[in-house]
């Protein structure tokens, strides 16, 4: 009898079930019968169909569950049902492998490699099998197949690279890029992907090979490149790049090469040889000495003021006035030939009044105007800190004042620096006026907030003290992590000083101290400081007084007897607020002074390991890594 499909649901069914026995009135025994058989057919119909469909996520579960007998029953039966799924093949075959059934797999395999011969994919799942029996080479054959027939398409070379990726089969991906570039014709089609393969497997040549292959390729993965050749390279990886680098610009003057080659000369340091690159490009390129002054900047964050003031003065020479960054360039040198000559420790009043000319040379040939304010005011401050001529440094603001079109900001750091120096000089009216001004003009950004430090540090030198903490304390609120610390110092030094006194007597004589160091008045402070340690020998102030004795030693550039002071803090007052103060001191003048690195390492650690809470906790770290060589963001 012919296997008919019946015209009607199990819907149907149900209700020709229900409905059977009122049409025995109707019909004949016949037609009964051939009902009955109907019905009877349709409910074996139903019940077959819904054994032969295995539920996918009854085996997933039990996949998930460890229990593999059960699930590579299912899997099996969906394979049988769904001949090209990838996922239920690959799931039936881990069951089987995790069973060990390892003929039954590789059975399996064979059998979808006849019906699916052009899917290489499966080979990798036969050599899966081989390498679970611990054959190997048969393993290795099958991998190999995998990868002669495999299409030359991306696609099918990311696919098969990413099944031998998964199990961390670097050699058959190496090979698999390789080939898959030949069949492309494009030699560097996925060198990218092969350096990154060679940096996992710790090949640094090769790694660098590769990737200079990709840059070559596309242009736009330099910035990507340096930050993994940052990231991945020593210093004698480091020497390999610029091997490697040397030998291709010979062949070809790309200039992401030299780019990439100047860029290692600044990792390691080597800022001339830095600066040499990046004029050959600037002029190759015909550009506008962009680059040149990023290596300016970075060799002057690094102290080799030689080599920054060489690229400063390229950009002035040879752009000329005309250049968007010949003020900047010109105020930068200016400023490291400042700083090479007042951070080192033998400077001589000669040195001082040199740098002075150069500046005073270079007003008089461009002027006083917005462009060169900046350049005054490196002046001004020259004359203040270091020549001692406040009248000058005065002067030269006031003047500067004047000056028709000057920047709203440029004008609050002059009028800062102005009160400063009308303080140093003694006038704390004009002082306390130009900062007011600046606190009203800028109430909400960071300048304003340093103008409203230093009123509230003027009334701590008049002996306001509690107005003066009440500011302190709103402003260790501060935006500006240099304001936020200063104002803690002096609120927390108020606190402990003033509080446990019947009178203000003792932190009002170390208050007209500071002062008289602040105009640089030395030896009248030495007094006033020895006048207050015999009047109040048991004051808890002695360590401050110990620790502005030491500042003024340092400001002096007398390291022999600053140093021993501020080690004599640390010592003595371990749990006072000056401890980790003296201690930082110590590691600066040991690191920016004298130059004795190792020394200034050691004490960054234990300012970071036993002062865990101090306000110079976080850049001491910083500082140590520095040192011993790590690379710091």
């Amino acid at each position: 009898m012919p296997n008919h499909e019946l015209p009607f649901s199990s819907s149907h069914a149900r209700t020709f079930a229900t409905d059977f026995p009122k049409l025995d009135k109707h019909m004949n025994v016949q037609t009964l019968r051939i009902a009955a058989l109907a019905l009877l057919f349709l409910g074996l119909n139903l019940t077959g169909s819904q054994a032969q469909s295995p539920d996918p996520n009854l085996a997933n579960q039990y996949f998930s569950d460890g229990e593999f007998e059960k699930a590579a029953t299912l899997y099996g039966q969906l394979v049988d049902k769904e001949r090209r799924s990838d996922y239920y093949f690959t799931r039936y075959i881990d069951c089987l492998s995790k069973l060990e059934k390892w003929e039954e797999a590789e059975k399996v395999v064979k059998r979808q490699l006849k019906e699916q011969p052009e899917n290489n994919l499966f080979y990798v799942t036969y050599g899966n099998i081989y390498e679970g029996q611990g054959k190997v080479a048969e393993a290795g054959t099958q991998y190999e197949r995998a990868i002669n027939k495999m299409e030359g398409d991306y696609a099918a070379v990311i696919r098969l690279a990413n099944l031998f990726l998964n199990d961390s089969k670097y050699d058959y991906v190496i090979k698999t890029y390789e080939r898959g570039a030949a069949l492309m014709k494009d030699p560097n089609r996925f060198a990218y992907n092969l350096g990154d393969l060679y940096r996992r497997k710790g090949e640094p040549v090769k790694m660098t090979e590769q990737y200079l292959n990709a840059l070559a390729a596309d242009p736009g993965k330099l910035p990507t490149l340096q930050t993994i050749f940052s990231r991945s390279l020593g210093i004698e990886d480091m020497t390999e790049l610029q091997t490697q680098l040397y030998a291709r610009i010979q062949e070809n003057e790309n200039p992401d090469y030299i780019e990439l080659l100047a860029w290692s000369f600044v990792q390691r340091k080597d800022f001339k040889s830095a600066l040499r690159q990046y004029k050959a490009l600037d002029k190759r390129l015909g550009e506008s000495g962009q680059r040149v002054m990023r290596v300016a900047d970075e060799a002057a964050e690094a102290r080799d003021y030689d080599a920054a003031i060489s690229a400063y003065e390229y950009v002035i020479l040879e752009k000329g006035q005309t250049s968007p960054y010949f003020y900047d360039a010109k105020r930068e040198a200016m400023q490291c030939r400042r700083r090479k000559v007042t951070e080192g420790i033998n400077y001589t009043q000669q040195d001082l009044t040199t740098l002075e000319a150069e500046y005073e040379s270079f007003l008089l040939q461009y002027g006083k105007s917005n462009l060169s304010s900046s350049i005054i005011m490196q002046l001004a401050d020259l004359e203040a800190v270091y020549l001692r001529n406040l009248p000058k440094a005065i002067s030269l603001l006031e003047d500067l004042k004047l000056v028709p079109g000057l920047r709203q900001d440029v004008l609050a750091r002059l009028k800062l620096n102005l009160g400063d120096y009308y303080l140093m000089n003694g006038d704390i009216w004009e002082s306390t006026l130009l900062y007011s001004q600046v606190d009203k003009a800028f109430k909400e950004d960071t300048i304003g907030q340093e103008a409203r430090f230093k009123n509230a540090r003027l009334s701590y030198f008049n002996g306001d003290f509690q107005w003066a903490q009440a500011q302190f304390d709103v402003l260790k609120a501060s935006t500006s992590k240099l304001i936020s610390n200063d104002a803690l110092d002096l609120s927390v030094f108020i606190m402990d000083n003033l509080n446990l006194d019947t009178t203000a007597d003792a932190i009002s004589l170390y208050a007209a101290a500071e002062l008289l160091v602040l105009q640089n008045r030395f030896d009248e402070a030495f007094l006033k400081l020895d006048t207050l340690a015999k009047g109040f020998p048991d004051h808890s102030l002695q360590d401050d007084i110990l620790y502005l004795k030491a500042r003024i030693w340092d400001k002096q550039r007398n390291y022999d007897k600053a140093i021993p002071l501020y080690q004599e803090v640390a010592d003595k007052f371990k749990d006072d607020i000056r401890a980790d103060n003296a201690l930082y001191a110590i590691a600066q003048i040991y690191e920016l002074k004298m130059n004795e690195l190792d020394k200034a390492k050691d004490i960054y650690e234990k300012i970071f390991m036993d002062y865990s809470g101090s306000v110079f906790a976080v850049d001491a770290r910083k500082r140590f890594r520095i040192l011993r060589g790590d690379k710091v963001q």
